[in-house]
């Protein structure tokens, strides 16, 4: 029950990298228009610096915002010198790179000298993109750091084992496939050099002479030999005795009928 219960609970690390995915997930993006682009194919050929801010002006273009001072001065024919005079959202062209590049900035007017910009778009080819803030960019990094560190925890989960008897180990089924599969390529014993070879004769030559081998003489006590009269008298014995021939055995006496 112990090796069960460890598998299926993850740790607190792993808690904490979902819950935090799950905060920076639960964020409504239907409102971020950072993920969207608008282009209007008739004006792209006459862009310039001094219409640019007519194009991003059309009603179509989500990023546009209706109730700016820039259509306050458009309904009454007057120039964008005029902004300056207002107080609320403006746009201006901040900067521009004929043919290709035109920024335009939204900014909050609260006196002639004194905006704060609230965000910053960027024409490219006559499509138009908005330009995320450091906030977004720094959320998004996280977001995509955080789901890369979840997906390499889930997947280590997978291939974690633990058992009472024999602790924590790592299973892994494609290594031990990979194995199966890969062909074994048998090792070649090479012989020795002759350096090795003379190198070992040096050596055990060296322990000879060190330590020499000592040899131990075994003395063996030898029984007296008879004198070789004696020997000689008890070789001819056999030798008479066995030349000797053996009596002849006689056939048992015949049976021969009595007479009356």
């Amino acid at each position: 029950m112990t090796s069960s219960n460890h598998d299926k609970e993850p740790t607190e690390n792993v808690v904490f990298v979902r819950r935090l995915v799950y905060i920076m997930a639960a964020v409504d993006f239907r409102d971020n228009l950072l993920g969207i682009s608008w282009v209007d194919s008739g004006w792209v050929p006459i862009l310039n610096p001094g219409n640019v801010l007519d194009y991003f002006s059309e009603r179509s273009n989500p990023f546009y915002d209706r109730t700016c001072n820039n259509e306050v001065v458009k309904m009454q024919r007057l120039t964008l010198e005029h902004l300056n005079q207002m107080v609320g959202v403006e746009y201006i062209l901040l900067h521009a790179q004929e043919p290709i590049l035109y920024i335009i900035r939204k900014q909050q007017r609260q006196s002639p000298t004194q905006v704060i910009p609230l965000a910053d778009y960027y024409i490219i080819a006559g499509v138009v993109y908005q330009a995320p803030d450091l906030g977004t960019v720094i959320s998004s990094r996280a977001l995509s750091a955080v789901h890369g560190i979840q997906s390499a925890f889930d997947e280590a989960m997978a291939y974690c084992r633990y058992h009472p008897s024999k602790g924590y180990w790592w299973h892994f089924k494609d290594q031990e496939e990979r194995e199966k599969n890969k062909p074994k390529s048998k090792k070649k014993e090479e012989p020795s050099s002759l350096f090795q070879r003379h190198r070992v004769d040096t050596l055990l030559l060296d322990l000879r002479s060190k330590f020499p081998p000592t040899f131990y003489q075994v003395h063996v006590k030898k029984e007296p030999e008879p004198p070789t009269e004696a020997v000689k008298q008890e070789e001819r014995e056999p030798a008479t005795k066995s030349a000797a021939p053996a009596p002849p055995s006689k056939p048992p006496p015949e049976k021969r009928a009595r007479l009356q």
